[in-house]
């Protein structure tokens, strides 16, 4: 209750800060964040939060009981599927006397449409509606104490969970099973249901993203492994390679290079860095060794809770990149990733006032099977 209430007095902070009388918050992140309690949007739902005062939750009929279960908030509202939820949240703003003056959504939010704020906009013809442009997003990054344990837990487990994936792994095996093995695993370790990431054959640095083979592993293959499953929503993510059927000696070399210019990286993020310099380790670090002609992706992100529900695999409001302005500060987590050659490593790092500490503790190889 003092992580919550804590994270309550942040948010109302701010409200106050930018005279806003109530903010509308209906992104699982943030959602989940405040209440505690997240779900899909199969129909619309959202927190309304005043300055001063007890926020609310509303969510469909149907979702009361998981939202009590899970949600502390004393005031949660439900709507039935074939009435329109939002007249039920400003009328339970009204009935609760919440100021109505200004109030806050965030515009770059994907569940506040378009429609929406127009039947906003009729419901409250009289208000200001502004834009929270995000600030509340920002106060979600830096963890509290709290939040980085569960992540160091689960940065242990997916530890576990990487060992077993790379031990499935051989000739002849469908990755099918490979993530069917993993996916088993996951579950086993206590993590929360959910996608467990990309299991794929790497050929270059942008094809992490890539699809399942549906044909059996082969020697000279580079499975990829990425996995990112959630703890209570917290997401600890690690990316390492197997060579199926051994690693050649450039292969090794080029693994040991990446290494050691993202050691340098994770070693430098302290509080009071510039991110685009933390970035400029790896970018430049892997062009000048000679292992890319150019690095056109990111090398980091941030990493906190990422509920299943939400569009995003990845948080990308902070990450590292040439642009990158802001100022590392402790407590912050990022997934940390590089590649070449078909070849990634990456980890989950906290920052510490000494520099990066790595949750995820996996040898930084590439494993051969």
């Amino acid at each position: 209750m003092d992580e919550y209430r804590n994270r309550l007095e942040l948010i109302q902070r701010e409200l106050r800060a930018q005279q806003i009388d109530v903010a509308i918050l209906d992104e699982p992140e943030m959602m989940g964040w405040l209440s505690g309690y997240w779900t899909t949007e199969n129909l619309w739902r959202a927190c309304a939060v005043p300055a001063v005062g007890e926020p609310v939750l509303l969510v469909r009929k149907l979702d009361m009981a998981p939202a009590k279960e899970r949600s502390w908030f004393k005031h949660i509202v439900g709507f039935l599927d074939w009435d329109d939820p939002l007249p039920l949240l400003v009328g339970t703003a009204r009935t609760l006397n919440f100021a109505l003056e200004r109030v806050a959504v965030d515009f770059q939010s994907h569940s506040f449409t378009v429609a929406r704020m127009r039947d906003l906009r009729e419901l409250l013809p009289r208000a200001d509606i502004c834009d929270l442009n995000r600030s509340l997003w920002d106060l979600r990054r830096c963890k509290s104490e709290e939040e980085i344990t569960l992540m160091r837990r689960a940065s242990a487990l997916v530890d576990q969970a990487l060992k077993h994936t790379v031990s499935s792994i051989g000739e002849g095996v469908l990755p099918r099973i490979v993530a069917a093995e993993t996916a088993a695993q996951v579950y086993k370790l206590g993590f929360d249901d959910g996608f467990i990431g990309p299991i794929t054959v790497a050929t270059g640095w942008d094809s992490l993203h890539g699809f399942m083979p549906e044909r059996p592993l082969k020697a000279g293959d580079l499975v990829h492994i990425e996995l990112l499953p959630r703890l209570r929503g917290y997401s600890a993510r690690i990316m390492r390679c197997v060579a199926v059927g051994g690693a050649s000696s450039e292969q090794k070399r080029i693994t040991a290079l990446l290494a050691e210019i993202q050691d340098r990286q994770i070693e430098a993020m302290r509080p009071g860095a510039i991110a685009s310099e933390i970035d400029s380790i790896v970018r430049w670090g892997v062009i000048e060794a000679g292992l890319r002609e150019t690095y056109e992706n990111i090398t980091g992100y941030t990493l906190g809770l990422t509920p299943i529900t939400t569009q995003r695999t990845s948080d990308l409001h902070r990450c590292f990149n040439p642009k990158a302005d802001w100022k590392l500060e402790a407590g912050m987590v990022f997934h940390v990733y590089t590649s070449a050659a078909g070849i990634a490593l990456s980890e989950t790092v906290v920052v510490r006032r000494d520099g990066g500490e790595r949750l995820t503790r996996s040898p930084r190889v590439l494993f051969e099977r």
